[in-house]
């Protein structure tokens, strides 16, 4: 919503918001881009007396400022319809969905196509180094959206990405999450096989060509053209080995320089490859591009080294997430301790619909921290497998204590949520220099 808010502004409209707490990045953005944000969800809003009210999917049946509109009648609308409306209705969309990796790869796609001269707009749940913002109108007739499957708002159930109508689509992997409005992952895959049933015979879907769910998708329908990335049977194929040789079919196209580390994320640039190829940027120009990529926001973003040790933050909130920072974090740092940080924020960890995959996900770390608080969940017991290696903590200070009492220099200290942790990072780069200056140390 963050980045809708500010391609409207861009657009030439009138914008302001409110949200129950906006932290950084969104929040440096929207104040660089002058919209104004409103704590909390009060009913005086009313009086700002907008023409619409965009309503993201936050936003509840008993929500007070909705409550409000509703009893006025003014009028509303989604974000995702908002942004069909008036933002995507004229573009070639190039749209990113599955469960993983959806900002990267978006960002990795907005790069080729900026770099091969194509201005494209782009709205992304992150910001990538290279641009410096999550979302732009773009001058091009292009547009790279992260498409997500979670629902549109309280009075429209559907996926949000069924009103993108893409004509490139990325299905990058599938798997269960957002236990709070999917029963199961077959559920999920009904939304996606929605998704694909909207798309034109000309359109051309950018799959995985090794994910069981997505093969299960594209089985109950593909009226589209078809290209398959990755093993065992993709068109597009990246080696698991340095220099990372890309193919297409039996042809090489180059070698894939990536600052990100992890097959996943070579995973997620070879989607990126196919999917620019659609509109017509070679997989030579894609890979210059590609090698000039600089990163993106809370996607292994490191926020600092103090006292030799590393703190590294990432978006990561799914035990799959997890195992793939921590895999990669292990393959540029083989001799490296690994401490992995994580909060059960999310709706599906809340509810313990993943308990089962917590110890394997996080077993190649070290040592584990988990900041449970008050969220109502058994994740002690979930990572009881793991025995003395992880730790549960209810107080935010207290586990910031214990990290700093446990790492070393040479640890690479990765911090994993979707949402600010308190300002963790911060805290943590405070207390590690404060214990790399304290007397006993320096003794």
């Amino acid at each position: 919503m963050g980045g809708l808010a500010q391609l409207a502004q861009a657009a030439g409209h009138v914008v302001s918001g409110c949200d129950a707490n906006v932290y950084p990045p969104m929040s440096d953005q929207l104040a660089a881009a002058k919209v104004s944000v409103i704590e909390g969800y009060g009913a005086d809003q009313l009086s700002l007396a907008p023409d619409v009210w965009v309503v993201g999917n936050v936003v509840t049946r008993g929500n007070p400022l909705m409550e409000a509109i509703l009893d006025r009648g003014a009028r509303y609308v989604s974000g995702p319809q908002w942004l069909s409306d008036h933002v995507l209705h004229d573009k070639h969309v190039l749209a990113v969905a599955g469960t993983h990796g959806k900002t990267t790869t978006s960002a990795l796609l907005a790069k080729i196509l900026d770099h091969a001269g194509l201005e494209p707009g782009f709205l992304i749940g992150g910001v990538p180094d290279n641009f410096g913002t999550s979302a732009r109108t773009g001058a091009g007739r292009h547009f790279v959206i992260e498409a997500d499957e979670y629902d549109t708002a309280f009075f429209d159930k559907r996926s949000k990405f069924l009103h993108y109508h893409p004509r490139t689509l990325v299905l990058n992997n599938l798997e269960f999450d957002h236990a709070d409005i999917f029963a199961d992952l077959a559920a999920i895959e009904t939304q996606f096989h929605h998704l694909v049933r909207t798309l034109p015979a000309r359109a051309r879907i950018v799959a995985n060509a090794g994910d069981d769910a997505i093969e299960r998708v594209l089985q109950r329908g593909c009226w589209s053209e078809l290209e398959k990335f990755g093993e065992p049977e993709g068109r597009w194929r990246v080696g698991s080995e340095p220099p990372f040789q890309v193919h297409r079919d039996d042809h090489h196209v180059g070698a894939l320089q990536l600052a990100l580390a992890g097959q996943h994320n070579r995973m997620n640039a070879l989607a990126a490859i196919a999917a620019a190829d659609h509109v017509g940027v070679s997989a030579a120009d894609a890979l210059a591009a590609l090698a000039e990529f600089g990163g993106v926001k809370r996607r292994l973003e490191v926020r600092g080294v103090v006292d030799g040790v590393t703190v590294i933050d990432d978006f990561a909130h799914h035990p799959t997430a997890f195992a793939m920072t921590i895999s990669a974090l292990r393959a540029s740092h083989p001799q490296a301790r690994i401490v992995a940080v994580f909060e059960p924020r999310s709706n599906t960890m809340k509810r313990g619909a993943v308990d089962a995959l917590l110890p394997d996900s996080l077993s190649k770390a070290n040592r584990v921290f988990c900041y449970a608080g008050d969220n109502d969940c058994n994740v002690a017991s979930a990572l009881a497998p793991l025995g003395s290696k992880a730790s549960v903590h209810d107080a935010l200070e207290a586990m910031i204590e214990a990290i700093v009492e446990y790492v070393q220099t040479g640890d690479q200290l990765a911090i994993m949520s979707n949402g600010g942790f308190g300002g963790i990072h911060a805290k943590l780069l405070t207390r590690l220099a404060q214990r790399a200056d304290s007397p006993k140390r320096a003794a």
